[in-house]
């Protein structure tokens, strides 16, 4: 499978050298800071979701790769990119993607760091992670699979997140400033934190094992006729999140942004018409990196409790 630039390839193996090492690389590939995507808990739930879709071989795979430490679960293990990216530098620009303030994404325009080499955002690195994780089971493969897979697991849930493919002039909402109902917050953290942090104080009485079982009721029942769609993607490749970055940017446009302007107040009004759409993208990135997963480990049946995912 091809990689997306082999600059990526390059830029990705180099995790594999000392932390000092990275010190000639920091000045090439750091980008401004950004938040958190989904959150802590935003990643832990796309995982959970995912890890009851996975089919037996692919269940099995990943519980081989993870750490011990993630005592067989992988969505202990989702948020870590995120806790890295601090001493792996050249990662930070793996988490999104930026438009220059238009609402459509093209990979020959938009997927690149800050100093234009191309493949190094969200969509490269996923291609990029897939390919590597292809080589499981191959003595010769010089990957650390581990980190592969926390890494694939870590952007597929990034990429869902709306703001995470937004316009490059404010960073994907990050230097748009707002009030949260009574708190002082950016665009992008109300799309990473707070609208997940509110559904689970109103609805789910804080408790994200709740949160997440409502989510996989929806999915079993009310989005149960939408997985199949969610699933197809117009090419064959083992990913898709071309499309899905695609999707993200016009959900930015069409709900994020959307009405908003510097230091405005987010109360019900936005909370209760965008809270649906993170709900779904939540769901939308389980699914899809179960399908990821289980197109690179193999397929078997999945368990007669869960929805069985249509491989192309």
């Amino acid at each position: 499978m091809a990689l997306a630039a082999p600059l990526l390839r390059l830029r990705l193996r180099l995790r594999l050298l000392p932390l000092a090492a990275f010190v000639v690389v920091v000045s090439l590939t750091a980008a401004p800071r950004r938040a958190e995507a989904w959150g802590k808990q935003g990643h832990i739930i796309v995982c959970k979701i995912a890890e009851k879709y996975l089919s037996e071989k692919a269940a099995a795979a990943v519980e081989e790769l993870l750490p011990e430490s993630a005592c067989g679960e992988l969505s202990t293990v989702c948020p870590w990119a995120d806790e890295v990216r601090f001493h792996y530098y050249w990662s930070r620009p793996l988490h999104y993607a930026n438009t220059p303030q238009v609402c459509n994404f093209k990979y020959s325009r938009d997927c690149h760091n800050s100093r234009h080499q191309q493949g190094m955002c969200v969509v490269g690195a996923i291609n990029n992670y897939t390919d590597q994780l292809y080589s499981y089971g191959d003595s010769k493969s010089s990957y650390n699979l581990t980190e592969s897979l926390m890494f694939l697991a870590h952007f597929v849930g990034d990429v869902h997140q709306p703001l995470h493919v937004g316009f490059e002039e404010d960073e994907g909402g990050n230097t748009i400033k707002v009030h949260w109902y009574r708190r002082k917050e950016n665009l992008h953290h109300v799309w990473d934190n707070s609208i997940i942090e509110t559904a689970m104080k109103d609805f789910y009485n804080r408790s994200l094992d709740t949160m997440v079982e409502a989510l996989k009721m929806n999915l079993t029942d009310g989005w149960s006729e939408d997985i199949s769609h969610w699933e197809n993607c117009g090419n064959k490749k083992a990913t898709c999140a071309n499309d899905y970055a695609i999707e993200s940017i016009h959900l930015s446009c069409n709900y994020a942004y959307k009405d908003v302007e510097q230091d405005i107040t987010l109360g019900d009004d936005y909370f209760y018409s965008r809270y649906p759409i993170v709900e779904k993208r939540l769901a939308q990135a389980g699914i899809r990196l179960a399908l990821i997963l289980n197109r690179i480990f193999g397929e078997d049946k999945p368990d007669g409790n869960v929805i069985p995912l249509q491989v192309q």
